[in-house]
C-alpha cells in the first residue's frame, strides 16, 4: 500500500469493520447503512474502499457515531438515527467515543489527501492533458458525434445554405461551443489518434466502434437516444418541452423517483435560462469492449457546455478528474449529474467537489454487499 493513501485506507477500514464487527452477532448491509444516513449504497462503498477511498464529509460521520453507539438503530426491523435525545448515558458516552476516534482517522485523511492534491498538480503542471479522462493511452480514433440543426432552422442561417459562395459546413452541428471546445482538447491530449466530428445523418459503420463521444440530448441526437436505452442507467431524458415544468432529468434512487428540472425565469424577452441540468457519463462502448463512451448531454445547449467544461477548464478540469478518480476508481462505467449555472450569458464551469453541484451519482456497484 501505498504511503500516501495510508490514512485513507485507515479511514475506510475502520468505517468497514464497525458495519462488519460492531456488534459479532449481527454484520449491518450496506443497504441497512444506507436507509439510516439517507445516501446511496455506492457513496458507502467508496467510503469503505481499500482502493480509492473517499473521504466522507464530517456531517456523515457524525451518522456513523450515532448510529454505532447503539444496538436499537437496527432493532425495531428498520435501521435509523436515533435522535440524540433519546439516546441513554452510556450510548451518549459510545457515540463521543466513535465520534472522537472517526473525526481524528478523518482529520489524518484530509491532510494526507491534501499532499496527494498538491503532489498531483505539480504533475499535471508538467503535463496538463495526460492526467485526465480525455487522454485514451492506446492512440486509437475517436469519434465525436452531435446532432444536426434541424432544416428549418438552418434555413434561417444564410451561411448554412450549401449553394451560398459563403457556406459553412459547421454551422450543420448543434452544441457548436461544445464541439469547438471538445474537439480541441481531445486533439492536445491525444496527438496520436484520429479525431473525427460527425453528425448523426452522416455515420460510417466504423465511426461506432471508436472511442464513441455523443455531444447533445436524445430529442436531436439519435445516438445518444439509442445508446441510453441500451445501457438501462438509472439516470433518464425525458424531452417534455410541453409539460407544465418543461423537460428535465429523471433518477431512480433507493425506490424513488426523482425529477430535476433546469431552472428558469419568464420575462416580456421571453424564456431566460438560471440553470440547466447536465450529464455525464463514462463507460464501455457497447459495439466495442475494447473502446469507451462518453455522453455530454444537458437540457440545453448551455448544460452540454457546462458538461464538457466540468474536465476541459483548465481552473477546474484537475480537481474534477481527481473527484472522478476518487470517487469512482478503476470503475468502468459511472455517471455524474450535476447543476450548471448560468450567469448573464455565461455558463458557469461546475465544480463537482461541491455537494450541492451534483444531484446524483451513479457507478456499477460491486457485486454483493
Amino acid at each position: 500500500m501505498r504511503g500516501e493513501n495510508s490514512a485513507s485506507v485507515a479511514l475506510a477500514r475502520r468505517l468497514r469493520e464497525l458495519r462488519d464487527n460492531r456488534w459479532p452477532d449481527r454484520r449491518i448491509t450496506q443497504s441497512q447503512l444506507r436507509e439510516a444516513l439517507g445516501v446511496s449504497a455506492p457513496l458507502i462503498s467508496s467510503w469503505e474502499s481499500v482502493h480509492t477511498p473517499r473521504i466522507p464529509p464530517l456531517s456523515r460521520i457524525e451518522g456513523y457515531a450515532a448510529f454505532f453507539a447503539t444496538r436499537r438503530s437496527v432493532e425495531e426491523g428498520t435501521a435509523r438515527l436515533l435522535p440524540l435525545p433519546d439516546l441513554t448515558p452510556e450510548e451518549l458516552d459510545q457515540r463521543t467515543r466513535l465520534l472522537e476516534e472517526l473525526t481524528r482517522l478523518r482529520n489524518a485523511a484530509l491532510r494526507s489527501q491534501i499532499a496527494v492534491t498538491l503532489s498531483g498538480e505539480k504533475a499535471a503542471q508538467a503535463d496538463p492533458f495526460r492526467e485526465g479522462p480525455w487522454h485514451f493511452a492506446d492512440g486509437r480514433p475517436i469519434t465525436i458525434i452531435c446532432s444536426q440543426v434541424p432544416e428549418e432552422d438552418r434555413a434561417r442561417i444564410p451561411y448554412a445554405n450549401p449553394a451560398s459562395a459563403d457556406y459553412i459546413e459547421l454551422y450543420k452541428y448543434s452544441d457548436l461551443d461544445s464541439l469547438f471546445e471538445l474537439h480541441g482538447h481531445l486533439r492536445a491530449a491525444n496527438p496520436q489518434s484520429l479525431v473525427t466530428i460527425r453528425v448523426t445523418e452522416d455515420l460510417k459503420s466504423d465511426d461506432l466502434t471508436t472511442h464513441l463521444v455523443l455531444l447533445g440530448g436524445v430529442d436531436w441526437n439519435k445516438v445518444t437516444a439509442s445508446m441510453l436505452a441500451r445501457i438501462k442507467l438509472p439516470v433518464r431524458q425525458v424531452p417534455d418541452w410541453e409539460g407544465e415544468k418543461g423537460p428535465y432529468f429523471e433518477v431512480d434512487e433507493g425506490g424513488d423517483t426523482r425529477r430535476h428540472h433546469p431552472l428558469t425565469r419568464k420575462s416580456d424577452e421571453g424564456v431566460q435560462l438560471l440553470e440547466d441540468v447536465a450529464f455525464f457519463y463514462r463507460g464501455v462502448n457497447p459495439d466495442n469492449v475494447r473502446r469507451t463512451l462518453t455522453i455530454c448531454n444537458g437540457m440545453y445547449a448551455r448544460g452540454v457546455y457546462g458538461a464538457v467544461r466540468a474536465l476541459t477548464d483548465e481552473r477546474f478540469r484537475d480537481r474534477n478528474a481527481m473527484f472522478l478518480r476518487t470517487r469512482f476508481g478503476d470503475a468502468k462505467s459511472y455517471s455524474v449529474l450535476t447543476r450548471v449555472r448560468i450567469q448573464g450569458q455565461v455558463v458557469v464551469t461546475p465544480d463537482w467537489n461541491l455537494d450541492t453541484v451534483r444531484l446524483h451519482e451513479w457507478t456499477k456497484p460491486a457485486d454483493g454487499d
